[in-house]
C-alpha cells in the first residue's frame, strides 16, 4: 500500500520500525482526477514538505520557541512516517480507496492520522474513514468554500470536498476559515452552505478578530478535525499553490488557530493538501508549510 521514504516527517520513526505509533503521517500524491486537469503538480508535495526539514530533525532536543519546549515535549508520543500511498494519477476510484483503507488501518491501530496531499479531494475518502470517530467537526483553513455537487461530470474532484463531507452522516458540523476572493462557488453553492449549517468565516473577518472568531464556533472536548489547502495561507508566505489569493492566513494566525484547537477540543485527524512544489522557487513555502505541520505534531505531542 506504500512506498516507504528514505528521510521521514522531521525525524519520525518509519512505520515498520515503530507499529504502536501515536501519530502516523503518510502521503496521499494523488486523488480523483477532473477531466482535462492535471492533477500531477500535487504528487511530489510529500517528499517535498519531508526534505524541507530533514536537517531540523537531528535536532528534536532542541527548544522550539514556536511551541515552548522540544517538538515531543519530552513526552512519550511516538510518530511514525508510513511513507507515500501508491496512487497513480488517472485511477480516482483506487486512490480513494487507499486513502480511506489506510486511514482506518491507522485508526483501527489507535493512533492519529496525519495526511499530505495531494489535490483537495485527497480529504474526501480521508474524511469517510473518520466515521468510527464522529460526530466529527470539520475546520477548514481554504480560499475556497468548495461545495460544487460537480465539475466536469465529477462529483469527487477538488471543488466538491466540503459538499461531500456534509452527506456523510458522521459530520456534524464544518467551519470554514480564512475564505476570500473568487473561486468555484457560485451563488447556489453559497445558499446551499448556509442553509447546511456550516459556518463561513471571511478572511477578513478572522483578521478583524483573530482566532477568537473560529473558537467561538467550536463546543469544548468535541472530535475535530483540520484540513489546510495551502492557499488558505497568504500568498505572500505560500505562493506555491494553483490559486494564490492575498489576504490569506499569516503563519501564527494558523498555528495558533491549531493550538487553540488541540488545548480545547479532541483533534483527532489532520491533512494538508495543495502544495505545489514547482512553484516554490525559493523552497520557502515548502518550509512555511513543514512547520505548520511541524506545529501539528507539537501539539498533538502535548495533549
Amino acid at each position: 500500500m506504500f512506498d516507504p521514504v528514505d528521510v521521514p516527517f522531521m525525524g519520525a520513526k518509519k512505520e515498520h520500525e515503530l507499529p504502536d505509533a501515536d501519530v502516523v503521517i503518510f502521503g496521499a500524491p494523488h486523488g480523483t482526477p477532473y477531466r482535462d486537469i492535471d492533477n500531477t503538480p500535487y504528487a511530489a508535495a510529500p517528499d517535498s514538505l519531508r526534505a524541507a526539514l530533514a536537517e531540523d530533525s537531528q535536532w528534536l532536543d532542541h527548544w522550539d520557541f514556536d511551541l515552548d519546549g522540544p517538538l515531543l515535549n519530552d513526552g512519550p508520543c511516538r510518530v511514525a512516517d508510513a511513507g507515500n500511498l501508491r496512487t497513480s494519477f488517472q485511477d480516482g476510484a483506487g486512490n480513494r480507496s487507499l486513502i480511506e483503507t489506510a486511514t482506518s488501518e491507522i485508526l483501527k491501530a489507535g493512533a492519529v492520522p496525519v495526511m499530505i496531499g495531494g489535490d483537495d479531494s485527497t480529504p474526501i475518502p480521508f474524511i469517510k474513514a473518520l466515521e468510527p470517530l464522529g460526530p466529527l467537526t470539520i475546520i477548514q483553513i481554504d480560499a475556497h468554500i468548495d461545495w460544487r455537487d460537480e465539475r466536469r461530470g465529477e462529483p469527487l474532484g477538488f471543488s466538491s470536498t466540503m459538499r461531500r463531507a456534509s452527506e456523510m452522516d458522521h459530520v456534524k458540523q464544518i467551519v470554514q476559515v480564512g475564505i476570500r476572493g473568487l473561486g468555484s462557488a457560485r451563488r447556489t453553492e453559497v445558499e446551499i452552505a448556509r442553509d447546511w449549517g456550516a459556518t463561513i468565516i471571511p478572511a477578513r473577518e478572522l483578521h478583524r478578530n483573530d482566532i477568537e472568531t473560529v473558537m467561538q464556533h467550536l463546543t469544548p472536548a468535541s472530535s475535530c478535525m483540520i484540513t489546510i489547502d495551502c492557499d488558505g495561507l497568504d500568498s505572500s508566505i505560500m505562493p506555491a499553490v494553483m490559486a494564490p489569493t492575498p489576504g490569506g492566513l499569516t503563519y501564527y494566525q494558523t498555528v495558533d488557530l491549531i493550538a487553540a484547537v488541540s488545548r480545547t477540543c479532541n483533534l483527532v485527524a489532520f491533512d494538508m493538501i495543495e502544495f505545489v512544489p514547482t512553484r516554490d522557487s525559493t523552497g520557502t513555502s515548502a518550509l512555511t508549510a513543514a512547520r505548520i505541520l511541524a506545529n501539528v505534531i507539537g501539539c498533538l505531542a502535548r495533549r
